[in-house]
């Protein structure tokens, strides 16, 4: 009969073996924290914090032109991280492809309703606004062109309608248009272009174009 000789196997501890694999996975987060400043990412929640979509472009009231958002650009590029660093913070990241933006949704039901409270004003204007461009004749494409969109006698129209002004009352615009289209630019659904002039944003078009899509298959 062959003998065979016994060998002893050493094997890792159970908390080796843990520490190599947390060392793994620290290793790989702070990989991707290390490419991110904390101010850009700061920049980033305060934005969402405020309310704001935010689009791809925006609008530079120096040179008169839509220029790219570095926001924007820094979300695109690290998805993954952001949507995972969100989604501990008990939100979601969205990211419309569509009208190229990012918005946060909230999970808890209390921001649920401000959220609902916040789109349904939201819709009330661009709806309102969308209407009125119609019935001017003029393509609602026009509205997100920074040489089109909404120029001074536009906006006296609006401001001067008392239908427009009802409905706005009615969604807590107390000081009509004006306070209403402040509402829009706040959260970069709107660029004012000059003086008595001013267009949708890309994520501001899309909304609008959406609620008129609703609104024909309704």
């Amino acid at each position: 009969m062959s003998r065979f000789t016994k060998k002893s196997i050493t094997m890792p501890e159970f908390s080796d073996a843990m520490e190599a694999t947390n060392t793994v996975d620290n290793s790989q987060a702070s990989s991707t924290f290390d490419q991110i400043l904390p101010a850009q990412s700061a920049a980033i929640y305060r934005e969402f914090q405020a309310g704001r979509v935010i689009v791809r472009d925006i609008w530079d009231s120096n040179r008169s032109e839509l220029r790219a958002n570095p926001l924007y650009n820094l979300l695109y590029n690290h998805l993954s991280h952001f949507r995972t660093f969100y989604e501990h913070l008990g939100s979601e990241l969205v990211f419309n492809e569509i009208g190229a933006f990012f918005f946060l949704k909230e999970s808890s039901d209390d921001e649920s309703e401000e959220h609902d409270e916040n789109a349904f004003r939201v819709q009330v204007i661009l709806l309102l606004i969308g209407r009125y461009f119609a019935r001017s004749g003029r393509d609602l494409d026009y509205l997100g062109r920074p040489d089109a969109g909404l120029n001074e006698r536009d906006l006296a129209a609006l401001a001067s309608d008392e239908e427009y002004q009802e409905i706005l009352r009615a969604a807590r615009f107390e000081k009509g248009f004006p306070e209403a289209l402040d509402y829009l630019d706040k959260r970069n659904l709107l660029f004012r272009s000059g003086a008595g002039r001013c267009f949708l944003s890309s994520a501001g078009l899309y909304f609008l174009q959406e609620l008129v899509r609703e609104y024909e298959q309704g």
